[in-house]
């Protein structure tokens, strides 16, 4: 014989299915790349080459990847996954890591800057990461700290990184960084390039 729910017990019920559902979509927004880049763009579209792009960034994230190249034509979202949802995924998951990003202008690599630092004070975002929050002085978009001891500096041609180290560069079209540099400075980090033109040689990997 079954037993008659209340409608108290039926409603903590359906509050406790509830949340426990919550609890597995942030975790799969924790664990998976495109599932967090769905949740921070509801009108996203997922594609085959997304989904490529997606298992190789999270390649880089758990260290399995060291080096990698993102070379596709305009317009193929390169620059929205590389260059602004994955260094904001990145540090929700890591707080403490530190990030360069480079751009052939100082004004486009802030420019992302600005992107990464607004998706963070978002609540969505501070729902699936709640131990991730800016320093408290951190006013710039283009050079700011988190909390617990993570950067993110974003340079241009003819920045000055004398210094400066990060767990993670990435190169938003790389045939006009200053390459040599940034190379030198990428010596034991992981590096990320994007690319829009075809080839690109790894001359100094």
């Amino acid at each position: 014989m079954s037993r008659v729910e209340t409608p108290e017990i039926e409603d903590k019920r359906l509050k406790l299915e509830l949340r426990l559902a919550q609890l597995s979509r942030l975790e799969a927004c924790q664990d998976s790349f495109l599932t967090f880049v769905k949740a921070m763009w509801p009108e996203f579209i997922a594609g085959h080459h997304h989904k490529v792009i997606a298992d190789k960034l999270e390649r880089v994230a758990k260290g399995e990847l060291k080096r990698l190249i993102v070379n596709m034509p305009p317009r193929h979202t390169k620059s929205e996954f590389a260059s602004f949802l994955f260094p904001a995924w990145l540090i929700g998951k890591n707080p403490a890591m530190k990030i360069i990003q480079a751009t052939h202008t100082t004004e486009l690599a802030v420019n992302f800057g600005r992107k990464v630092k607004n998706l963070l004070e978002r609540e969505e975002y501070q729902e699936i990461f709640d131990n991730t929050r800016l320093a408290a002085d951190s006013k710039a978009s283009g050079r700011w700290d988190t909390s617990r001891g993570g950067m993110y500096y974003a340079v241009g041609v003819g920045s000055n990184l004398a210094g400066r180290g990060g767990d993670l560069i990435i190169i938003d079209d790389p045939q006009q960084c200053p390459m040599q540099a940034l190379m030198t400075h990428g010596i034991g980090t992981q590096v990320v390039l994007v690319s829009g033109y075809s080839p690109v040689e790894p001359l100094f990997w």
